[in-house]
Parts: structure tokens; sequence; C-alpha cells
């Protein structure tokens, strides 16, 4: 997120959507009021307001509720000490403080209700904010999504050629609008190729050398744009985004993550990368994108702006959106979210999710980028019911997905590692342009890779009837009646030189996407994973049908396929063997399912996408332990601790809590410290929070104090509190302390957390890793005999549970 600092003294516009603090001194009430504002980047600004006629602001009375340092006074927050509750970059969140934040200001705000028709107001306002937010959040992701696709369909076009009657038209609408009853590539004359463009015939030696030429350049313009714009104005819009946000859902902070330069990048960045015909999908990205708009608007609520814990559920409802855009899977994009992405998921996010998915989804469908009548991306219809013994070669399907995934997790893992360590990585845009060429070079002279991968997928799942004129519907069939049933028939050399070309499509699209997935554009991996099961899945499909064709008589075919129907369905088997690979990329099992009949319109074929999405998850999970996004996870040393994950080691809180038995203890005492030495005690340590006890000696637990609050309360007094100087006293009791001749104490009561999580040392870990996982904890107190030993931090847990997995604990990235 940018930064855009104000000068002090600045107007503020009423009706900015900010929240102000007003902070008093309550000794010296001659001072005028500074109010502070909080931008949504939540820079702290100073304002000195008087002559503002500030109205904003009002003193807290006796029946405020002040929690954790922060005051609720009406609907806005104001807080003694400005910035209080928030976070520094690459901090995890405390989920127990922030919701208990949120309790706190509800219960106010009801207890307000009964006083006036605006405190009713505000509280109806309070209630439906979340609804109202989310409806946002789907109106502005449908229409970016519809964007993109109309974007990205335009400029994959204009590679191989243009529309002289109207530029801005794309091939298939090109043909259309000429009033052109059939839309066959060859066959449109409005459309025109590259070489005719420059007076060439539209077939022969010269002109297929122009297309070639023009196919390359293009792609090379499209990637090196999309990776320069990257570079310059936003690096976190590079890549597929779902690790980060997995990782920011479990509650950790990236500032700039979902900022508006990021958003703006991507969506940019996204159709270049998509029409330069390199090898990844949009899916991925549009999940960023979704999230990065929720963010955005969540500011305009400061109940969620304000409050990372609440922000997170607006961010698991965009997270569906984005998924609903990209497949036009409404259904499919909340369960993606709740099994995929989601941390903390409870049922009021759900439904919220539900309605953000649904208006998303209904916006791209009124925008029509597809430019049919449905808003599914590949639509089916096949008509034929699947047979039992098919099972057999779904399951078969499900473990060859299962093992190519395995083989394109680690290869990948293996390239984006050598990356990461290597010269390699100091030349971003470089590698991008390399790759770029080799793909546009390699890719053109095979029709397959030429085409769009989606063209590409949607070709292998349709059905053979008398309008298809590809080489993979070349039977030796006579089509004398439209109506009567296709019969079986033996492949005709097209088909097999078409396999042949699917083979080469494959290992190309193989070796290509393990190098693509993860260079500085913004790429995801859905329809690469889906494009290389449905190449395995069409090939599979075809075999079966011609053993069918060959033996009708062998027990597994007679019945359906003696009476010369064609039985087997080709199609069938490219969406079998897409979910496959799918599945076994990501391990996604529920949501991959219904994506994948929301995705094709084929609900008859739920149990053989079941079978193949269970086959490929256990033989991928034999063969290696992680999907593709947790292995990112763990490469970019994201604190993530997965939920899924069993903790199977039988050591006790004592091992891991720091320090250890013999170092000593950094802590503050309750009224024995000075300013001095509080200040001392920040220099000198880099830890984020320190335990209050009753004395050095005793070491009995008092409360827990965050280093971020201690610093702003230190600062604010100073600027504030008049005679508080280095030898002031730091008390966090709620007694006024004995009177001594010395400058005036300093009470941070306020800012002190009275209720900390503490365990005991004898606790097993196994126990303590759940209390992380399910509570969202940063820290727990270690006690013995109800004497502070040490704290155990979420940083160190992650380092016990890498170092018990023999792997290496000093690569999580942490604050």
């Amino acid at each position: 997120m940018e930064k855009f600092p104000l000068r002090k003294g600045t107007n503020i516009p009423a009706n900015q959507p900010t929240t102000y603090q007003t902070v008093y001194n309550k000794k010296f009430t001659n001072k005028s009021p500074r109010v502070t504002y909080v931008n949504s980047d939540d820079d702290m600004i100073d304002i000195n307001t008087s002559g503002m006629g500030d109205n904003r602001g009002s003193r807290l009375t006796d029946d405020d509720e002040v929690t954790g340092g922060v005051a609720f006074s009406g609907s806005h927050e104001h807080g003694d000490i400005p910035g209080i509750g928030q976070y520094d970059d690459f901090h995890t969140i405390d989920w127990q403080r922030d919701i208990a934040r949120d309790r706190m200001r509800h219960r106010y705000i009801i207890k307000k209700k009964q006083d006036s028709i605006w405190n009713l107001i505000e509280g109806a306002h309070d209630a439906w904010s979340g609804w109202l937010c989310v409806l946002l959040v789907g109106l502005c992701t449908g229409v970016i999504a519809g964007v993109i696709d109309i974007g990205a369909s335009w400029m994959t076009d204009l590679k191989f050629g243009i529309c002289p009657q109207a530029f801005w038209l794309n091939q298939e609408q090109c043909c259309w609008s000429m009033n052109e009853t059939s839309f066959d590539v060859g066959n449109c004359s409005q459309w025109l190729t590259w070489a005719e463009v420059l007076g060439q015939s539209k077939f022969g030696a010269g002109s297929y050398i122009i297309s070639y030429l023009f196919y390359i350049i293009w792609a090379l313009l499209f990637a090196a744009l999309s990776a320069s714009l990257v570079r310059m104005f936003a690096p976190y819009a590079c890549g597929s985004g779902i690790p980060e946000i997995k990782t920011i859902l479990s509650g950790f902070i990236i500032r700039g993550y979902l900022g508006k330069w990021t958003l703006i990048i991507k969506s940019v960045g996204l159709i270049l990368s998509v029409s330069s015909g390199l090898s990844l999908g949009k899916e991925g990205p549009m999940v960023h994108i979704a999230c990065a708009i929720g963010n955005i608007l969540s500011y305009l609520f400061p109940k969620y702006g304000r409050n990372e814990a609440k922000k997170r559920e607006i961010l698991s409802a965009a997270a569906a959106a984005g998924v609903s855009v990209a497949f036009g899977a409404p259904i499919g994009g909340v369960l993606f979210s709740l099994e995929e992405v989601s941390y903390y998921f409870p049922l009021k996010t759900l439904w919220r999710s539900f309605f953000c998915a649904l208006i998303a989804a209904f916006i791209l469908r009124s925008i029509n980028p597809f430019g049919n009548e449905h808003s599914v991306l590949f639509f089916v219809e096949y008509n034929k019911p699947w047979m039992f013994f098919e099972l057999i070669p779904f399951i078969t399907l499900g473990i060859i997905g299962g093992v190519i995934a395995t083989i394109f997790i680690k290869a990948n893992l293996y390239w984006c590692r050598y990356r990461k360590f290597s010269k390699l990585g100091q030349y971003p845009v470089t590698e991008v342009l390399v790759v770029t060429v080799i793909t546009a070079i390699i890719a053109y002279p095979n029709p397959y890779t030429r085409m769009n991968t989606s063209q590409l997928i949607y070709l292998l799942f349709s059905q053979c009837g008398i309008s298809n004129s590809d080489n993979l519907c070349d039977y030796n069939r006579n089509y004398t009646d439209v109506n009567s049933a296709i019969d079986i028939a033996a492949a005709g050399d097209g088909v097999y030189k078409a396999i042949w070309l699917l083979i080469l499509a494959l290992i190309l699209k193989l070796i290509m996407t393990v190098f693509t997935f993860g260079i500085k554009v913004p790429c995801g991996l859905f329809i690469p994973s889906l494009c290389l099961g449905a190449i395995v899945g069409r090939i599979f499909g075809i075999a079966v049908e011609q053993l069918a064709y060959n033996y009708p008589k062998t027990f597994l075919f007679t019945g359906e396929c003696s009476t010369g129907d064609d039985c087997i369905t080709p199609g069938l088997y490219a969406m079998v063997g897409a979910a496959a690979v799918l599945g076994g990329v990501t391990r996604m099992t529920v949501s991959l399912v219904v994506i994948m009949f929301e995705l094709t319109g084929g609900v008859r074929y739920i149990v053989p996408l079941m079978a193949a999405a269970m086959a490929s998850k256990w033989v991928g999970d034999a063969l290696g332990r992680q999907g593709i996004y947790d292995a990112h996870i763990a490469l970019n040393g994201y604190p993530f601790l997965d939920s899924k994950d069993e903790f199977a080691h039988t050591s006790l809180a004592a091992d891991v809590m720091q320090p250890k038995r013999n170092e000593s203890l950094s802590v503050i005492t309750q009224d024995s410290m000075t300013m001095d030495d509080v200040e001392q005690l920040l220099k000198e340590t880099e830890h984020n929070g320190y335990p209050v006890v009753v004395s050095m000696e005793s070491q009995y637990l008092v409360g827990f104090v965050l280093r971020r609050d201690l610093n702003l309360a230190i600062a604010n007094a100073k600027r504030l509190v008049d005679g508080i100087c280095g030898q002031s006293l730091v008390v966090f009791t709620s007694g006024n302390p004995p009177q001594t001749l010395g400058p005036p104490p300093l009470n941070l009561k306020k800012i002190l957390d009275m209720a900390p999580i503490t365990i005991t040392d004898q606790t097993p870990m196994e126990t303590v890793v759940d209390m992380f996982r399910k509570l969202g904890l940063r820290q727990t107190l270690v006690t013995h005999n109800g004497r502070l030993l040490g704290v155990i931090t979420k940083k160190d847990v992650l380092r016990h549970v890498k170092q018990m997995d023999n792997e290496d604990p000093s690569s999580v990235l942490f604050n």
C-alpha cells in the first residue's frame, strides 16, 4: 500500500472513510485536543485541532468501556493512545484480542441503542455493514473479471490477425458480426491474418513465416510489458497469489500485498501474460484480485478496516467470489474458500461468501464476456450415461493424474529453489522474455499448443458430431441422418495424427508450466493443470473407445456397446483426467468436484469425478506430502501452521520455550521500573512483547504488554503529559502508587493484557500446537507453580515443528 503522508494542519474532508481518535490529556484540559488521522494504510498523523471547531471527538465519560487500550465511544473508536491495536508489517495478528475488541464494540453499540434514534440507526448500520461490504466486493469483482476476460480474448487473437472493419473485436465476434452463418477458423473472410494484412496470400510458406514472426513478436511484447509493470509498480503482483492469501488469512500481515497498486497491476498484467501465450491461467490471480478488492473496500467500514481478525471474514468471502468469476462456479468458489484458503471460517462467513459469490457470478453473467448463453467456461452436452465398468479407467486416470501432478510439483519446486538461491533471481524480466520466446517458438508449429489453452480444453472436452472438423473427430463414419445415434467407428488417420500431436503438446505443456509457474508475471495454475489432464484423458478415452470397437464381444463391453452405438465418450475421459491432474496438484477434493461439474454443466458425471479426484489425492499424498500451494508456502518461509497437519512428537512446552532454563527472561515489573529502565530494555531486546511480573524476585505473573503498544504509549506520554521524564516510575497497577518526591509516575494499565493465555511447563507440545492453530495465538506464557518461566511464540512453534521434521528451522520468515 502506498504511503501518502499528510502535513500537520491538514483539513480532513468530513466524508473521508477514516477513523478519528481524539487524544486528551486528562490533567491539562487547557491544551487543545489532538486528532489523530488514520488513513487506510494505518499511518498515524497527528493534527493539532486548535481552531478547527472540532466536534468529532468527545471526552471519555465514566460509563465508556475501555478494553486493551481501546475505548469505545459511539461508533468511532477512540484510543487514549493512537495506534494501539494495530500491527507492524510481517507480524502475526492476535485473533483472541481482536475478536474480544470487536465484542466490546458490539456490546457498546447494543447498550447505546435505546438512547436515541441516531444510535438505533448506527446499530442497524453496524449490523448490515458486513452484507453491504460483501455486496460491493461481489459487484467490483464481477466487473473487473469481465474486463479481464474480454481484454485477454481480444489480445490473444491479436497474435494471429486483426479485424479491419472493427479492430476491437476478437476473431469469433468479427466473424459473427459479418452475418456469416457458421464460425469456422479457416473460412472467415472478415478476419485477416498478419500475412494478409501485409499483402501475402492466406496460405503458403511466405505467409506461414510472417505469421510465425508476428506470433513471437506479439508474445514478447505482451510478456515484456507485463513483467516490466510488475517490476516497476507492484512487485507483489507476480505469481498466483494463493499461497500468500492462505498465509494472510491465517493471520499474518503482509502490508501492500492487497493494496491498490497490486490490484491495478495484477489486473493489467494478467491480461498481458495470458495473451502472451505462456503456459499459465488466470484463475489463481483472480482470487488475489478479489481479495485485494475486499481489503480496499473493507476500509469503508471501520468495523472491518480497523480490526484485522474481522477483515479476514471479508477476505474469505472475496476469495469465494474470485473462484466464482474465474470459473463461473459460485458454489465451487464457496467450497474452495472453505477447503483450501480460509483458516477461520465461522457460519456467518459461509453465508456471506455464498452471497458474495452469487453477486459476482451474476454481474459476470450480465457482462457475458464469453459471448455465449452459458456463464460457464467449457459447457458440454453429453447425453450418454457412463457405464459401471468405466469406473476402472476413471480410477486409473486418477492415479495417472496423481503421478503427473507429483512430477510437476517436485520439478517446479526444484526450479523455484534454484531461482531463489542463484543469480537467475536477479534477472526477472530477462527470465520472463527467455521463457516467452522458447514457448512461442515451440508452440506455434503444433496447432494444439498454438491455440489458446482454454480453447484446447474445450476442444478436448467436446463430443464428436457432424459439425466438428478437427482431426480428433476423423472417424470412418457416414453421417446419413442428423438425428440418428452416432455409431461407434474405427479411428481414421486424422485421429492417430492428432494423438501424436497431443502427446507432443502434453510433454511441451508439462515442461513449460514447470518453468513458467513462479516467474515474475501474474500466473495461475488451474488452466495448465486442467489442460495436461484433459490431453491424457482424451488419449485414454480414444484408446478405450477403440478397444470397445474392436472387441465388442468382450465381457466388459457386452450390453451397451454390442448394439453398435457409440457407447464411450472420449470427451468425458478428458473431463475426468482434467479433474485428476488439478486435484493432484492442489490436493482439493470436494471443491474440485463441484467446480468441475459447474464448469462443464455435467452434473450426471459427479461419481466419475469423485473417484478420479480421490484416487489422485491418495496417489499425490503417497508420493509427496504437500500440494503446490503448501509447498510454495514452505519454500517462501511464510509462518503458516496448517490445521490439516498432525503433530506427532512427544516434546513438552519446557523444551520449546524461550529463554531456556539457565538464561534470564526479559520482564517488566508492575511498579518498580523507571521509564529509562523500560526504554533501555526496549533498546537491548528485540521481543514483540514483555510479560509483566509482580517483582524480579517473585516472578509472579500480572499480565503481558506488547512492544508496539509500549513504544506508542511512552512516546504519547512524553508528548502530552507534563513532568514525565526518564526517572518517572512506569506502573501497571490500578491503585494509586505510593507518593514519592520524584516526577509523576506513568500509569500504563490500559495497555496491559490482564488475561494472557498461559500454560505450564509440562504441557505437551501437541496441546500447545493445537492452541496456536485453533485459537490463533501470537504467544503463550509458560509458568511453573504460578511463577513465570518463559514465553512460546508462534515462531518458536514453527521452528520446533521444522526441527522435528528435520527441516531448516531458520527458513521461517517472521518478525
